[in-house]
C-alpha cells in the first residue's frame, strides 16, 4: 500500500526535472563567494521579495536566528505571536544564542499594534527593552493562518514611531502570496529582515534565505558563520531552490484547495477542524487523537504525532487531489471498526 504522507510540507521530494538541475548545477566555493548558482538564487529571491540583498542558509531555523542576531542585543525582548515558530520550534535558540526573551502576543497567529503598544515597557533600567517585533506568515501552529495585511501597516507605523525592528518569519510566505494574490514583495515590504524557506511545499531538498538591506547583509553573514552555516559547493542545492521558485510557486493554490477538501472530509468523519484552512495546513481533533493517528498510519495515511487532542495534516507537492480522495476513503474504514 502506497503511503500518503501528510505529516508536513517538508517531506516533498525533488521532481525529475529538479533532479536534472541538481545534477547539472554550476558550483564554486560559496565561502569565497564564488558559487554562481548561489549568487543567482540570492539575486532572484531578493528581487522577488523587493529587498536589496538575500543570503542563503542551510535551514529556516538558522535563517531566523541569524536575523534575530543582526537586529537585537542580548537581554532585549522580542515580541511575537503566541506559539510562533521562533519560540516553540527552534530549540530555545533565541535565548541560547541571541540572549533574547520572547513574549507571545494575541491568539491564533494574529496580534495587533495595540497588543504591541500595551507591552512596551517604560524607559527605565529595571525593564528589559523591546527592540524587535516578529511576525510569522503564514503561522504554522495556527494552521497556516495568514497575517492580516492591514494590521502590518499599523505595526510598521508603531515600529517606526518607537524605533523598533521588524522581522518576518516568512517560511511559507509563498503560501500567503498564493492564497491572497498579494505579491511576496508587498508582504515583505514593511520588514527589515525576511526569512523564506525553499523546502516547504516547493520541493527543494533544503535551504532558506534571509532578505534584507545591503547594510544588514554583513551582520547576517557573520551570524551565519558563527552558527556554522558556511557551506562550500552548495550551488547543487541552490540550483534546486531556484528551480523551485521559478516553477513550483504557481501550483501552491492547488495545495490550498486540497487542504479544504481534506478538512471537509475529516469533518464528515466526525473530526472537529480549527476553522477552514486558509492555506495548506489542517488542524483537526478526532474523538481519540492517539488512536486515530495510530490507525491511520496502519492504513498508510501519515499524520504527525498528536499534540494533546490535536492532529495536523499538510498538503504539498507530493500529495495529489487523487491522494486526498484516497486518504479519505481509507480513513472511512475506521468508522466500521
Amino acid at each position: 500500500m502506497e503511503r500518503i504522507d501528510l505529516r508536513s510540507d517538508t517531506v516533498t521530494l525533488p521532481t525529475p526535472a529538479m533532479r536534472k538541475v541538481l545534477a547539472d548545477a554550476e558550483v564554486g566555493d560559496d565561502v569565497y563567494g564564488e558559487d554562481p548558482s548561489v549568487a543567482r538564487l540570492e539575486a532572484y529571491t531578493a528581487e522577488l521579495l523587493g529587498k536589496e540583498s538575500a543570503l542563503y542558509f542551510p535551514t529556516g531555523t538558522m535563517a531566523n536566528q541569524a536575523a534575530l542576531h543582526a537586529l537585537t542585543r542580548p537581554g532585549e525582548v522580542l515580541l511575537a505571536a503566541a506559539n510562533c515558530h521562533v519560540l516553540r520550534y527552534e530549540g530555545g535558540a533565541a535565548a541560547a544564542f541571541a540572549g533574547l526573551q520572547i513574549e507571545g502576543l494575541g491568539t491564533s497567529g494574529h496580534f495587533t499594534a495595540a497588543d504591541v503598544a500595551a507591552r512596551l515597557p517604560p524607559d527605565d533600567a529595571h525593564f528589559a527593552p523591546v527592540s524587535t517585533i516578529a511576525v510569522e506568515n503564514t503561522h504554522n501552529d495556527a494552521g497556516g493562518r495568514i497575517f492580516p495585511q492591514a494590521e502590518l501597516g499599523k505595526l510598521a507605523e508603531l515600529a517606526a514611531s518607537h524605533g523598533l525592528n521588524l522581522h518576518l518569519d516568512g517560511a511559507r510566505i509563498w503560501n500567503a502570496a498564493a492564497a491572497t494574490g498579494i505579491s511576496e514583495a508587498d508582504w515583505a515590504a514593511p520588514f527589515d529582515t525576511v526569512s523564506c524557506c525553499l523546502s516547504k511545499g516547493l520541493g527543494a531538498p533544503a535551504g532558506s534565505l534571509v532578505c534584507s538591506s545591503k547594510a544588514l547583509r554583513k551582520p547576517l553573514h557573520r551570524a551565519r558563520k558563527q552558527l556554522g552555516g558556511a557551506m562550500r559547493q552548495v550551488g547543487i542545492l541552490a540550483a534546486a531552490g531556484l528551480y523551485a521558485l521559478e516553477n513550483h510557486r504557481g501550483r501552491l493554490a492547488d495545495d490550498h484547495e486540497s487542504a479544504r477538501r481534506l478538512a471537509a472530509g475529516l469533518r464528515e468523519l466526525g473530526c472537529r477542524t480549527e476553522d477552514d484552512p486558509e492555506t495548506n495546513i489542517v488542524m483537526f481533533h478526532p474523538a481519540d487523537a492517539a488512536c486515530f493517528w495510530k490507525d491511520a498510519w496502519k492504513l498508510g495515511v501519515l499524520f504527525g504525532p498528536p499534540s494533546g487532542t490535536r492532529l495536523r495534516a499538510v498538503t504539498h507537492l507530493g500529495v495529489t487531489p487523487e491522494d486526498v480522495t484516497e486518504a479519505l476513503e481509507r480513513l472511512r474504514k475506521l468508522e466500521s471498526q
